[in-house]
């Protein structure tokens, strides 16, 4: 097509634009929906466990005794985590050594083994988030180098640690309220429930394209 020819096309395109500019966008359908806290906490859980994810409620200082009794006992042999975030840091500190009953801690710092063969070896991982989202039922993960994206994709067991506080109303107010707009992250992971899907005669499948189970800690 000449330049001249396109020229002509564009010229008849904006002929038929309306004079008046387009409307702004309308948000006002999602900014009204605003719980409370309490609700907001319970909406995640009720969506998360309805897709077989499990949610435990505890205090901000009693997560890692929440997670040693949550791990104790089970086959869970090695847990992966992140020395360099502040959960990290509590989990070490207050993690029991040498304890049959528990799984062994495994940093992704270790300079002696390589980060992305170890992830595919252990039996569960932990990571933070930096939210959640009520209305759909989703942590909202932001990874870092210090904690990977492929810690909440390859362990078989993700644990979240989620901070209530945190819990928005909508997937609007989260990346308004973020400022995604201004400072996109490069990459963020929605996370709705343990990995799942199904074949051609409807039997519903965990674990094909990732972690077999998603427990999620929320500290109030």
């Amino acid at each position: 097509m000449s330049d001249q020819s396109r020229n002509r096309i564009l010229e008849r395109i904006r002929e038929g634009l309306p004079a008046t500019p387009f409307p702004g966008s309308d948000f006002s359908v999602v900014e009204e929906k605003q719980w409370p806290l309490e609700t907001r906490v319970k909406m995640l859980r009720e969506r998360l466990e309805s897709v077989n994810g499990q949610v435990h409620q505890c205090s901000r200082d009693g997560w890692v005794a929440e997670l040693r009794n949550l791990l104790s006992g089970r086959e869970v042999n090695s847990l992966l985590y992140a020395p360099g975030t502040e959960h990290g840091s509590e989990l070490e500190n207050s993690w029991p050594g040498n304890d049959a009953g528990l799984p062994s801690l495994l940093s992704t710092m270790e300079e002696e083994v390589d980060f992305r063969e170890r992830v595919f070896d252990v039996d569960a991982s932990l990571t933070g988030t930096i939210g959640g989202i009520a209305e759909t039922g989703t942590l909202v993960l932001w990874p870092t180098t210090q904690e990977p994206r492929l810690m909440s994709l390859a362990p078989p067991v993700h644990i979240a640690l989620l901070d209530a506080a945190n819990i928005q109303n909508t997937f609007w107010e989260t990346v308004n309220q973020s400022q995604w707009a201004a400072d996109m992250p490069t990459n963020v992971l929605l996370i709705s429930g343990p990995s799942k899907t199904a074949d051609i005669e409807q039997h519903l499948s965990y674990g094909v394209h990732g972690p077999k189970e998603l427990i999620v800690l929320i500290r109030e």
